[in-house]
C-alpha cells in the first residue's frame, strides 16, 4: 500500500495534524514519504521550491517528511475573497476566480490535474499520505467531488476516517458518515480513528466495542490530546485570548474578515516574553505596545472594514501615545498613502497614510522564497516568503522591512514568516525594547511537536494497520 487517505467527519477534526504526524512517523522509519491534498480551501498559503503556492498545511507536512514542498502536494487551492467568490490556484498559479454557484461544475474538470500530480508523487515516493477536505458525507458537495471520496475512488486509495472526540458526538459522527457513503465508498474505508481524547482510555471500552460492531470497521487507534506548537491553517486563536501583562510585550493583531497567513504571528506568540491577542473590535485594542495588521486576501475590502469599525481612529490614538504598528503584506499596503487598483482585487482606495509608500496592484502575483541576511535591525539570517499582487515603494536598507515612518513607530514588510529565525526575531524584539527573547528557531519548536505527535501515533495506532505503510520500494 503506497498511499493512504485521511478523511474526517467534519472540518477541524485534526486531519492536517494527523497527516503531518503520520508523515513524520514514516520518515523516521526510513520511508520516502510525501503529503498530498487534492483540494484545499484556505487563505493561508506557502511558497514552494518550484515557485508556486500551496496550502500552509501541506508545507508543514512536507517539513514533517524532511522534504521541500512542491506544487504537486496541493494542486488545487481555493482562496476565498468574498462570500460567493474565491481565487483559484491550480498547480501553484492563480488561474481565475471560482463562483460559489458554479463550484460543483467548475471543480470536476480539475480532477485530471489532481490525478496527474498525485501520480507524479506516487512514482517518486514509497508512500503518499493524502488529506481530505471537510467531510466526505456532505450530500450537497458530493457531486463533482475531487477532495474526498471522488478522489479516493478515482485514484483507488484506501481511507481512514477520523472524528474528534472533543467536539462531542464522535461515535454518531463516525457511524453517520459511513451511513451516508455509497457501498463502494464504505468498503474503501479501511479503519476509523478517534482524535483528541482526554482522560482514561478504560472509559471508552464499551463504546469502542459498540463502534466496531455497528460499523464493521476496525479501530486504527485513539489518539490522545497533545499540547502541540504547530501552525493552525484556519484558526488564528489557537494560543487563546490571553490577557495583557505589564511584564510582557503586549501585541494586538487585528483579525479582519479576509485575514491571511495569520501563522506569521506564531513565532511571536511562542515567546514567553510576549502576549498576543487577536481582536475584531477597536474596543479591545488597548492595552497594546504593538499592533499588527496581518496579511489580507482582499486588501481594499479589509481596509474599508477596518475604517468602518473605527480602527483608524483607534490606531491614531495608539500612535499618539507612543505605540507601534507593524503591517505585513496587505497590512503594509493599508498603512501606505494609496492603493491603486484597476480591478485586480477591488477599487482604488486611500490608505491610512502612516507610511510613505503607494501600492499598484498587478495581475501577476509575486511568489518567492526568501533566505538572506537582513539589513535591519542587524546582519542576521532571515527566511520567509512573499505572496502578493501589489508592488510598493521600498527602502532596501531596511530589508526585510520595506518602509518605516520617520518617528520609527510604523513599519511595513512584504515578507511572511519573517520571525521564524530565532536570531532575527531576537534582534527585532530587542530593537523595540524586549531584551529577554528566547531566540529559538520556530522550526525547532515545530519539529519537536511533530516528533511528540509521531511518538503518540507510533504508540496508539494499530501496528497491523501501520505495517503496510512501512514497506519501501525495495520491499523492506
Amino acid at each position: 500500500m503506497n498511499a493512504l487517505m485521511i478523511q474526517g467527519t467534519a472540518s477541524g477534526v485534526g486531519k492536517s495534524v494527523l497527516v503531518a504526524g503520520l508523515c513524520r512517523l514514516l520518515a523516521r522509519n526510513g520511508m520516502k514519504v510525501a503529503p498530498f491534498k487534492p483540494q484545499n480551501m484556505s487563505n493561508n498559503a506557502a511558497v514552494t521550491i518550484d515557485g508556486g503556492e500551496i496550502g500552509r498545511a501541506q508545507a508543514l507536512q512536507a517539513l514533517a517528511c524532511g522534504i521541500e514542498a512542491t506544487v504537486d502536494m496541493n494542486p488545487v487551492l481555493i482562496k476565498p475573497e468574498a462570500d460567493h467568490q474565491a481565487q483559484l490556484i491550480v498547480r501553484g498559479k492563480a488561474t481565475g476566480r471560482l463562483q460559489a454557484k458554479r463550484f460543483r461544475k467548475d471543480r470536476i474538470i480539475l480532477l485530471d490535474t489532481v490525478l496527474e500530480s498525485f501520480e507524479r508523487l506516487r512514482s517518486q515516493y514509497d508512500v503518499v499520505i493524502v488529506e481530505g477536505a471537510g467531510s466526505p458525507a456532505e450530500p450537497n458537495l458530493r457531486e463533482g467531488d475531487i477532495a474526498n471520496m471522488g478522489f479516493a475512488e478515482a485514484a483507488d486509495v484506501p481511507v481512514w476516517l477520523v472524528g474528534d472526540i472533543n467536539r462531542g458526538g464522535v461515535f454518531a459522527s463516525l457511524k453517520g458518515s459511513l451511513d451516508i457513503l455509497s457501498d463502494s465508498e464504505r468498503k474503501r474505508v479501511q479503519a476509523l480513528l478517534i482524535n483528541g481524547f482526554r482522560g482514561s482510555r478504560e472509559l471508552l471500552s464499551d463504546a469502542l466495542i459498540w463502534l466496531e460492531k455497528e460499523t464493521n470497521k476496525p479501530l486504527a487507534g485513539v489518539i490522545p490530546w497533545l499540547k502541540l506548537d504547530l501552525p493552525e491553517e484556519d484558526s488564528p486563536f489557537r494560543h487563546g485570548q490571553t490577557l495583557a501583562d505589564a511584564s510582557k510585550l503586549n501585541i494586538a493583531v487585528i483579525a479582519y474578515p479576509r485575514m491571511s497567513n495569520h501563522d506569521d504571528i506564531d513565532p511571536l506568540a511562542s515567546e514567553a516574553a510576549v502576549s498576543v491577542r487577536f481582536i475584531r473590535s477597536k474596543d479591545d485594542l488597548q492595552p497594546a505596545d504593538l499592533v499588527i495588521l496581518p496579511g489580507s486576501k482582499h486588501v481594499t475590502s479589509d481596509l474599508l472594514w477596518l475604517k468602518e469599525q473605527g480602527f483608524d481612529k483607534a490606531l491614531e490614538m495608539h500612535l499618539r501615545y507612543g505605540g507601534k504598528v507593524l503591517g505585513i503584506c496587505g497590512g503594509m499596503q493599508m498603512l501606505g498613502q494609496m492603493i491603486e487598483d484597476d480591478g485586480v482585487e477591488g477599487t482604488s482606495m486611500e490608505g491610512l497614510g502612516w507610511l510613505a509608500l503607494s501600492t499598484q496592484m498587478q495581475l501577476e502575483k509575486t511568489l518567492r522564497q526568501v533566505d538572506c541576511i537582513a539589513s535591519y535591525p542587524s546582519k542576521t539570517r532571515m527566511t520567509g516568503y512573499e505572496i502578493h499582487h501589489g508592488v510598493s515603494d521600498s527602502d532596501v536598507s531596511l530589508f526585510p522591512f520595506a518602509q518605516c515612518s520617520e518617528d520609527q513607530q510604523v513599519w511595513g514588510t512584504y515578507v511572511h514568516g519573517l520571525f521564524e529565525q530565532g536570531e532575527f526575531r531576537q534582534a527585532w524584539l530587542k530593537s523595540i525594547g524586549v531584551t529577554n527573547s528566547d531566540g529559538i528557531n520556530q522550526q525547532a519548536r515545530t519539529l519537536a511537536s511533530l516528533d511528540l505527535l509521531a511518538d503518540a501515533l507510533e504508540q496508539e495506532v494499530s501496528a497491523k494497520l501501520l505495517a503496510p505503510l512501512l514497506v519501501n520500494r525495495k520491499g523492506q
